[in-house]
Formats: C-alpha cells, sequence, structure tokens
C-alpha cells in the first residue's frame, strides 16, 4: 500500500520546472523529509539511454508516435525501479515530468490521439497518479528563449508545436484542477518557489 507523497513538475520548454523541483526537493530535506527527486525521461540507467535518443539532434525523424512508445517505456521502468519502491517505503517523490508531459508534448503537441496516450498511460504507470502536479506556466516565445541557443530534438520544434503544448497543460488543468495547479512565471526563481512550497505545504499533513 503506498504510503508517501508523489509531486510532479510540467510545464513548457524554458518554464523553470528543473530548477524548481530541485529547489523543493532540497527544501523538503531540510525539513526533515525523506525525498527522491527523479526525472523524467531518465531517473535509470535504461531511462537515461532512452533519454539520449530521444533529446538527440542525430535522430530528428523520429514521429510523435514513436517519441510516445519510447516516453511510456522510460516511464514504465522509472515507475517499477524508482517511484513505486520510494512511495511505500514513505517517501515523498519529486518528479520532474511524468505522463502529463505525454499528453502535452505528444498528444495536444503532436496530435496522438488523447485516449490512445491515456490508455497506454495506464499501463506505463500501472494507475500510479501523483498527489500533487504542479504546471509552470511561461508565455511560450519567452519560455523558448529561456531555453537558451543550444536546443535539444524536442526544443527545435516549431513554435506552433510549443504553442500547442502550453494550451494543452492549461487544458489538462482545467480537466483536474485539485490535482494540477498552475504557476504563472512572472517573478523570479524565488518567488515561484515560494509559490511552489505554499501548494506542497498543504498537502503534506495529510500524507506524512
Amino acid at each position: 500500500m503506498r504510503r508517501g507523497l508523489f509531486i510532479t513538475f510540467e510545464g513548457p520548454e524554458g518554464s523553470g520546472k528543473s530548477t524548481q523541483a530541485r529547489l523543493l526537493a532540497a527544501y523538503l530535506r531540510r525539513q526533515g523529509h525523506r525525498v527522491v527527486h527523479t526525472r523524467e525521461p531518465g531517473g535509470t540507467r535504461a531511462g537515461e539511454a532512452i533519454r539520449r535518443v530521444l533529446l538527440s539532434t542525430r535522430f530528428r525523424e523520429i514521429s510523435d508516435a514513436t517519441e510516445l512508445f519510447l516516453y511510456m517505456a522510460c516511464r514504465r521502468q522509472l515507475v517499477d525501479e524508482v517511484i513505486a519502491p520510494a512511495l511505500q517505503r514513505g517517501r515523498v517523490v519529486v518528479c520532474d515530468r511524468f505522463l502529463d508531459a505525454t499528453l502535452a508534448y505528444q498528444g495536444y503537441g503532436g496530435g496522438v490521439p488523447l485516449a490512445q496516450i491515456r490508455a497506454l498511460g495506464r499501463v506505463a504507470t500501472g494507475g500510479l497518479a501523483p498527489d500533487l502536479t504542479v504546471v509552470l506556466d511561461v508565455e511560450t516565445r519567452v519560455g523558448l528563449r529561456r531555453a537558451g541557443r543550444v536546443k535539444d530534438r524536442m526544443e527545435r520544434k516549431e513554435l506552433a508545436y510549443h504553442q500547442r503544448v502550453r494550451q494543452g497543460y492549461l487544458a489538462l488543468a482545467r480537466r483536474e484542477p485539485r490535482r494540477i495547479r498552475v504557476i504563472r512565471v512572472t517573478d523570479g526563481v524565488a518567488a515561484t518557489q515560494r509559490q511552489v512550497r505554499h501548494l506542497v505545504r498543504a498537502c503534506l499533513p495529510r500524507r506524512r
């Protein structure tokens, strides 16, 4: 039976989610919580190998449907090897991206039917869903500028694709407003982290 707390971070490119996930994990450790901080794609030896393929500009021909299967394979390994065992031990798991990313990117962005993604997602996650998902929202052009000059394969996709991804995240939040909470990234890193901690503190007493 699961006893831990599962928190995921989502957002379009350049939203700062990786930074915020890292800062939250460090904060929770200082508060005495036992934390597992991981990421998608990646988080396991097999997953990191898949990540290199997914993000490499050498494989620009990979289709959205192929991306879907690669992400799902990586996710299943991460759930089995890292997330589920940590939750069973009562840990707080902070994960940089999870199933919502596939819905936003390959679904809303790439046009893969959402029903197909959700069906495959149930297999890949074993039915596991986050207790809290923080979506960091940033205007698309601003986010892509923040991503930097050296862009991976996903970041190099057309502007319209990334705009659809952003709108997809907002649509997912409207569909599940209790689980998915949106933070508009307008201030600095510290201000955003304060908002993140406020959301997380509301979850901790129920799950400790």
